[in-house]
């Protein structure tokens, strides 16, 4: 069996329940403190991934944790964060709406915690690249931040910039993210960024936001620009009483998609003619009444 091995300073997902559920790092000789005892790091370290710790002292606690790699999903959800994250299910159809894949290279303008640059590093990664950019200094920190504890600094870069006003040079792009309050006032100018069938991605809370972005794309020449919402309901699975959970991640944002193309003038179709032209029906046998014959 080709198993993980939980090395120092990784980050591991710590499951007590449904409820509770940390995602911590691994360091050597510390401890982790839950209401139910402790958790020894050294327990932890070098056993695989997927498998359970028991929580300390041992005669008088003794609970059971489950230790798990962490997804990028369980990054998102449980990292440090100042500011609304875009959840798992978002992040999910930008993905694959834009074809963000190995080797992309990717501007986010409005990096917030990080929560989503972390989901865009991982899948760019390794040859590919995010520049990430905010206006807001505790954003930056705290994305850098993220960014560290995720372990994607060669892969993303965290900066601060206005991608509205600021001189922000960029070439062949792939994909931009726009999450920030104006989206529509962004697009004119990140669409020199983008290479030809490349995406413009906006995730904006309301529909007046995601309206004047659809405009803009449209103004500016872009293709297949949709909106979409997305309802996420888990199931609360019974063996004779299964039913929707009563909680729910209802609404979340608008995410609207445009692509960039190269609009040509068709020579072949709508001609204007040198001289007029018109058909004579002048000896052609002609549809008559059956009253006449």
């Amino acid at each position: 069996m080709n198993e993980e091995i939980i090395k120092e300073n990784d980050f591991i997902f710590l499951i007590l329940d449904e409820r509770r559920r940390w995602l911590t790092q691994a360091i050597s000789g510390k401890t982790f403190h839950t209401h139910l005892g402790l958790i020894d790091f050294d327990d932890v370290i070098g056993k695989p991934f997927g498998t359970s710790v028991f929580s300390k002292p041992y005669d008088e606690q003794g609970y059971k944790f489950y230790v798990l790699k962490p997804y990028p999903s369980d990054f998102v959800r449980y990292m440090g964060r100042k500011t609304q994250i875009i959840y798992p299910k978002d992040a999910g159809l930008i993905l694959m709406y834009s074809n963000i894949r190995p080797g992309s290279r990717i501007v986010e303008a409005g990096c917030g915690s990080g929560a989503l640059t972390c989901i865009l590093g991982t899948y760019v990664s390794p040859n590919g690249h995010v520049y990430s950019y905010d206006v807001r200094e505790k954003s930056l920190k705290q994305a850098t931040k993220n960014i560290q504890s995720a372990k994607l600094d060669d892969i993303v870069s965290i900066s601060y910039g206005d991608i509205i006003n600021d001189d922000i040079s960029h070439e062949n792009i792939d994909v931009v993210v726009l999450d920030m309050p104006t989206p529509w006032a962004a697009i004119k100018k990140v669409n020199k960024y983008l290479k030809l069938s490349g995406s413009v991605v906006s995730f904006s809370p309301t529909i007046e936001q995601a309206k004047k972005s659809t405009f803009s794309l449209q103004e500016n020449g872009f293709l297949e620009i949709n909106t979409f919402e997305l309802l996420l309901r888990k199931m609360q699975i019974k063996k004779n009483a299964t039913r929707p959970e009563t909680r729910m991640v209802g609404h979340s944002g608008y995410i609207t998609f445009g692509r960039k193309f190269l609009d040509k003038k068709n020579p072949y179709r709508g001609r204007i003619p040198e001289e007029p032209e018109y058909v004579s029906f002048e000896g052609m046998p002609l549809r008559g009444n059956k009253d006449e014959n």
